[in-house]
C-alpha cells in the first residue's frame, strides 16, 4: 500500500486532496515537524531534505508536492487535462509556477508576518508583495478560465488550492476582496467531499500546536 508522509501544512494537503479524489488507498504516516520528526534517521532515509510530503509507492519514492501530484496523476490517469501538446505545456507551466513562485513566496510571507523572531520591515514588505503578485497572476488567469487548465479540474487546481485556502493567513483578513476569481475556485474545491477529507486527516493525530521553544528549534534551525 502507498505510504503518505504528511502533516497539516499546505503542501501535504494537496496530496491528501488528490488521494481522496482519486480514491487511492494509502497508509498515512504523520510527521510532526514541531517535534522534530523530520530529522529522525528513518525519515531522512525517505527524504534527505527533511520535508513533507513524501510518498513511497512500492520501490518508488517521490518528494515535493508538485512532483507527487504529477506522478500520481500520470500513474492513475486521473485529473489530467485532455491530452494535447497545448494542455501539456499549460499543465507543466502552472505546476512549476506554483512550485517555484506561489509556494516559496507565500511560505516566506507567512514566516516574516507571523513567525520571525524580530520584525524585518523590508523582508515582510518584499514577501507580502511577491505573494500578492503571484496570487494576482492566478486570479487574472481564472478571470477567463473556469479552471487553471481550460475547463477541466486537474492537479493544477489542487496545487493552487493547497496555498489559496490559506490566503487570509498569508496576506491578511481582507485578502479575498482582491482575488474574487481565485476565491471562486477555492470555494468550489473547499465544498468537495475530498477537500473535507484531506483537511480532516490531520485531526486523526495529535500534532503539536504550540509554537514554543522546542517548535522554533525544530522549524527554524538557522536561529539556534
Amino acid at each position: 500500500m502507498l505510504k503518505f508522509y504528511f502533516n497539516g501544512s499546505p503542501n501535504p494537503s494537496k496530496i491528501g486532496l488528490f488521494l481522496a479524489e482519486a480514491g487511492i488507498p494509502y497508509e498515512g504516516i504523520p510527521v510532526d515537524t514541531r517535534r522534530g520528526d523530520q530529522f529522525k534517521p528513518d525519515f531522512l532515509k525517505v527524504n534527505p531534505n527533511a520535508k513533507v510530503p513524501v510518498i513511497v509507492d512500492g520501490d518508488v519514492t517521490v518528494f515535493d508536492s508538485n512532483a507527487i501530484l504529477l506522478y500520481l496523476a500520470e500513474k492513475s490517469g486521473k485529473f489530467l487535462p485532455p491530452s494535447s501538446a497545448k494542455n501539456r505545456g499549460e499543465l507543466l507551466s502552472w505546476l512549476m509556477f506554483v512550485a517555484t513562485g506561489v509556494g516559496p513566496f507565500a511560505g516566506q510571507a507567512v514566516h516574516f508576518k507571523h513567525f520571525a523572531p524580530e520584525k524585518v520591515p523590508y523582508a515582510n514588505a518584499r514577501y507580502q508583495y511577491e505573494a500578492k503578485r503571484h496570487f494576482g497572476v492566478l486570479d487574472q488567469h481564472l478571470a477567463t478560465h473556469k479552471y487553471m487548465v481550460g475547463e477541466t479540474y486537474t492537479i493544477v487546481d489542487m496545487d493552487v488550492w493547497g496555498w489559496s485556502r490559506m490566503l487570509p493567513f498569508i496576506l491578511g483578513d481582507d485578502a479575498w476582496v482582491q482575488f474574487p476569481n481565485l476565491r471562486r475556485l477555492t470555494d468550489e474545491i473547499m465544498a468537495r467531499p475530498a477537500a473535507k477529507e484531506a483537511l480532516a486527516l490531520k485531526d486523526r493525530h495529535a500534532f503539536k500546536s504550540e509554537m514554543d521553544d522546542e517548535a522554533r528549534r525544530n522549524m527554524f534551525k538557522h536561529i539556534h
